[in-house]
């Protein structure tokens, strides 16, 4: 299991089938019909492992049986980002690949990494890029990136999956939907809110918009 990871989540029985986790299951499922979507939580309720989760799928298109989000049928181009470099490295690479010099044992199993992941420069023990096999027989190319880079380091190239984990400043939320244009691509967000109801936080909590200043509600 080490360096298959990914099979030990939202298993059929045991202690962590996935009927306990509901709210996993709808971010999952609502994905087959919104382009866009967000995982909202607290501090250790599983939001990365939901969203390294999905990304793996989407990666080696390797789908459980009772999978009822979106399916790519063909490999992926793909963004994975935080809010900063280090939060990449130390959250969603280790995520995705693992402890650095043992890649294959995060949620992308072993058997599927294709090649050496490019370094990032400037950063210790950091990835760049690295490719995974998908099950078509083509591969898919995930890039870790970081909002603290800002908007233009994410312009460019068109993307069929975005993860956003932590919340990004709203240019370059919107930067990132520009990725997915001409691709029908998705984007998924998992983040705490720690900037309260701010611009990104209300393009998925609408209701709680406050008033407006002739405090009509209007």
């Amino acid at each position: 299991m080490r360096r298959n990871a990914i099979s030990t989540y939202f298993p059929n029985s045991g202690p962590f089938r996935r009927e306990l986790y509901r709210k996993h299951l709808e971010f999952f499922a609502a994905g087959a019909e919104h382009q866009e979507r967000a995982f909202m939580g607290g501090n250790r309720s599983g939001k990365t492992i939901g969203g390294s989760f999905e990304t793996t799928l989407h990666a080696t298109g390797e789908y459980p049986d009772w999978w009822t989000g979106r399916r790519f049928e063909a490999p992926c181009d793909m963004w994975a980002a935080g809010d900063t470099n280090e939060t990449t490295r130390d959250i969603i690479q280790f995520a995705l690949l693992g402890r650095f010099g043992d890649f294959g044992t995060g949620m992308i199993p072993y058997r599927c990494l294709d090649g050496e992941p490019t370094r990032r420069q400037g950063i210790a023990e950091a990835v760049d890029t690295f490719r995974v096999r998908h099950k078509s027989g083509g591969v898919s190319t995930i890039g870790l990136k970081s909002s603290e880079s800002g908007r233009a380091k994410f312009q460019g190239t068109a993307k069929h999956v975005i993860w956003l984990d932590e919340e990004p400043p709203a240019d370059v939320y919107d930067e990132c939907l520009m990725r997915l244009m001409t691709t029908n691509g998705i984007m998924m967000c998992t983040f705490t809110p720690l900037k309260g109801l701010s611009e990104v936080a209300l393009r998925f909590l609408p209701h709680m918009a406050p008033a407006n200043e002739t405090g009509d509600g209007s």
